[in-house]
């Protein structure tokens, strides 16, 4: 039974009790918070070097160090999407970036840790640009017939587009063309040294690679028409209906005089995890990808197009449950 001392009024004892239930209520109520904090190391699987993935991988690894300052973030190349996908689905990477349709093809084919797979934001487009010497006189992808072409490395993203898009004009990727596996890091230099007549990339407008290239040596952007959109959607399988058309700029390129847009086929990139991965590591890492949109933004322009409004449309992957949590958050 509790007593009160003579010398203490009854008023006072009372005070105290109530400060001490009140501190005990606080730090109930802050030790969760603080449990909440992610801590540990993570590893990002990004790109080639010289593509767009690495870059904003780079830049986004400054502000979870800031963000989450108990978290340490590698970064790690990869040859492109598909390879991503593989290494977030069975335990090795624990975020990654790939494009939509490679996820539904990743899932279609069955692949280990398919199931796991969860969405965390949808980013920006990707845009397929295929490059072409000018000399090679190359003006639809019926064109590529005969010529060495440069469709991706093995795993990537864009080596499953350039088997589509040319199956969808008519051409057989390994019969009717020669066809080159190597990636963004490579094939400009192929081009320029005549190893290679045209090549595919898939990525954010500008590439600095293409734009490079540009700068120095003759090329032009061939044009993927809307004629050959529909046929991808009708020959590519369910994962080809993440494919829309789309153009790219006249001015993307300031070396590449074209006086119009450039029709191509456009897919989404999405920021991809496990649902192993803990929801607070997740909900901090969705909450800096969408908060440092305007600084990437302003040295990977693709990520000017991250937007608060549609990075919930994750298809065809759902979200993660701290992805979800965040956008609850932030919902107005």
């Amino acid at each position: 039974m509790f007593t009160v001392p003579p010398r203490i009024s009854r008023g006072r004892a009372l005070g105290a009790v109530a400060g001490l239930v009140v501190l005990g209520l606080l730090a109930w109520w802050l030790a969760p918070l603080r449990a909440a904090t992610p801590s540990g190391s993570v590893t990002f699987s990004t790109g080639v070097t010289t593509g767009v993935y690495q870059r904003y991988g780079t830049l986004l690894k400054e502000d979870l160090a800031r963000d989450l300052p108990r978290v340490s973030v590698d970064l790690r190349d990869s040859e492109g999407s598909q390879q991503n996908l593989a290494r977030v689905a069975t335990g090795d990477a624990d975020f990654t970036i790939a494009t939509a349709d490679a996820v539904a093809k990743y899932q279609k084919d069955r692949r280990p840790g398919a199931d796991g797979l969860r969405g965390c934001a949808r980013l920006y487009d990707d845009y397929v640009q295929l490059i072409a010497a000018k000399s090679a006189g190359i003006s639809s992808v019926a064109g590529l017939r005969g010529k060495k072409v440069g469709v991706g490395q093995e795993g990537s993203g864009v080596r499953l587009l350039a088997e589509r898009i040319l199956t969808a004009a008519g051409l057989d990727p390994d019969q009717d063309i020669s066809p080159v596996l190597a990636g963004i890091d490579t094939m400009p230099q192929l081009l320029e040294e005549g190893d290679l007549d045209a090549f595919f990339w898939s990525g954010g407008l500008p590439t600095t690679a293409v734009e490079k290239l540009s700068e120095r040596y003759d090329i032009r952007l061939v044009p993927l028409d809307a004629a050959l959109v529909e046929k991808l959607h009708t020959s590519g399988g369910a994962s080809a209906r993440y494919y829309r058309s789309a153009e790219i700029p006249a001015d993307a390129y300031g070396k590449i005089r074209n006086s119009a847009p450039v029709p191509t086929v456009a897919v989404a990139n999405l920021l991809v995890t496990d649902d192993r991965i803990d929801p607070d590591l997740v909900e901090g890492f969705t909450r800096t990808v969408i908060k440092s949109r305007d600084r990437i933004g302003h040295q990977v322009h693709p990520a000017q197009l991250v937007d608060l409004r549609t990075a919930i449309y994750t298809a065809p992957l759902p979200l993660h449950k701290g992805a979800q949590r965040y956008y609850q958050s932030v919902k107005p």
